[in-house]
């Protein structure tokens, strides 16, 4: 008995020797998530997500349907589409990379695994958030280290100071370091004094 061949893709990526800069919002819409928060939902969604591509530096892509992400909102999180003055061009590895260290499919291309439903991820996202970096406080935060707003709040404890005892937040970049399992960022004062220019 012969196999059913296996159904075409819509799309494939054209280039099979080198990683190739793709327009976001013409095929698909692709959704960013720092690795930490990327690898918890990958774990949540299990069999049901769709092609992942891994970048080089551990960022996680999703491939959704054009239009069904781009009014999210979470923590490092972003959402790649065609906007009316600017286009975003995520790179893209050929479909047989399938192995890092380089940027790679990651759950690679295949009919089972395309797209992936937009609300699951949403849902794997907002849980992977939440275990991450607890509730999002109301309104937007200062961010500790620079004194500047951020929608994106990370929560962190200082070591002394007036801030000792209280949760005090930084925007992602400042908390790159932040530790898993929700356990919070010690910023020293030091550390913040210094990033604003005062010396101690």
């Amino acid at each position: 008995m012969i196999a059913d061949p296996q159904p075409a893709l819509p799309w494939t990526p054209s280039n099979k020797q080198d990683i190739e800069a793709l327009p976001a919002g013409r095929w698909w819409d692709a959704v960013r998530a720092a690795p930490t928060i990327g690898e918890r939902a990958l774990q949540l969604l299990g069999d049901e997500t769709g092609a992942v591509i891994q970048d080089k530096h551990g960022p996680l892509y999703w491939l959704v349907a054009v239009g069904t992400a781009t009014s999210w909102h979470l923590r490092q999180v972003r959402v790649l589409t065609q906007l009316t003055d600017e286009s975003t061009y995520p790179g893209v590895p050929p479909a047989a990379w399938t192995k890092g260290p380089s940027t790679h499919w990651r759950v690679p291309l295949s009919a089972l695994h395309y797209l992936t439903d937009a609300w699951r991820l949403w849902g794997a996202l907002a849980e992977a958030d939440r275990a991450e970096y607890g509730r999002v406080p109301e309104g937007r935060q200062l961010c500790y280290r620079c004194q500047l707003p951020t929608n994106e709040p990370i929560p962190a404890e200082v070591e002394s100071g007036d801030a000792v005892g209280r949760t005090v937040y930084a925007r992602p970049t400042h908390a790159a370091g932040y530790p898993k399992h929700g356990r919070p960022r010690t910023l020293t004062s030091a550390a913040a004094d210094q990033h604003k220019g005062r010396a101690r």
